[in-house]
């Protein structure tokens, strides 16, 4: 199977970052900006490197945009240009189109004029360093949609020894424990009768709400 090919259009610090890990990963990345200086920054780390105008359609029909398999839309402060990149892509078809919104109004624009994906760097990392602030266990915090999320909490003193249907997680707090890491290994699905060990990390979704209960519970222990 062929590894899929990645566009990034906009090289500041957000476009920069996913064009170096998508590169690091072993992927195909072109990435493009309208300043030269900036694709000359990124050229060493991806496979090509190219100064076009993204709001010009000819210019990315030209790169053979359509061919990629997701087109990364990471412009910064020009909005306008943002959103007609936007619309050129989805007009010239074919690639996953994922967009960077500066705020929710632009979110919903982008969300409007036919992005598969529309993410805010901004507000979610606010979202984890809070998270992460109001108690150390928690590691990670995911937003699945408006109501879901995903968190990832390390089992403190009071739950290592217990097993998961003594810690009753689902019934006390609404949430479900999706999956238990430790190191590199992952256990899927697991069993009630698992005991927590020193090390283990809850990955658990459920309602935003019924996550801050638990996170508060567990905060406080």
């Amino acid at each position: 199977m062929a590894k899929k090919q990645f566009a990034v259009i906009g090289m500041g610090r957000f476009g920069y970052s996913v064009a170096n890990s998508l590169s690091t990963m072993g992927f195909d990345v072109l990435a493009i900006d309208s300043d030269e200086q900036r694709t000359q920054a990124v050229s060493h780390i991806v496979t090509h490197a190219v100064s076009a105008d993204s709001t010009e359609e000819e210019a990315l029909r030209a790169l053979g945009i359509r061919n990629f398999d997701v087109v990364v839309v990471a412009i910064g402060e020009d909005i306008q240009a943002s959103i007609l990149t936007t619309l050129i892509l989805k007009d010239l078809g074919g690639p996953v189109i994922v967009v960077k919104a500066q705020n929710e109004l632009h979110g919903k624009v982008l969300q409007k004029i036919g992005a598969d994906k529309v993410i805010y760097p901004e507000r979610d990392m606010g979202q984890r360093v809070a998270h992460h602030l109001a108690s150390p266990n928690i590691l990670d915090y995911i937003e699945l949609s408006d109501d879901y999320s995903i968190l990832e909490i390390r089992a403190n003193s009071a739950m290592i020894g217990q097993n998961l249907k003594e810690l009753n997680i689902r019934a006390r707090f609404g949430c479900n424990v999706m999956a238990i890491k430790n190191g590199t290994k992952m256990n899927i699905s697991p069993d009630a009768l698992y005991r927590l060990i020193e090390g283990d990390i809850l990955v658990i979704v459920g309602e935003k709400s019924d996550l801050t209960k638990l996170e508060l519970a567990y905060s406080q222990i």
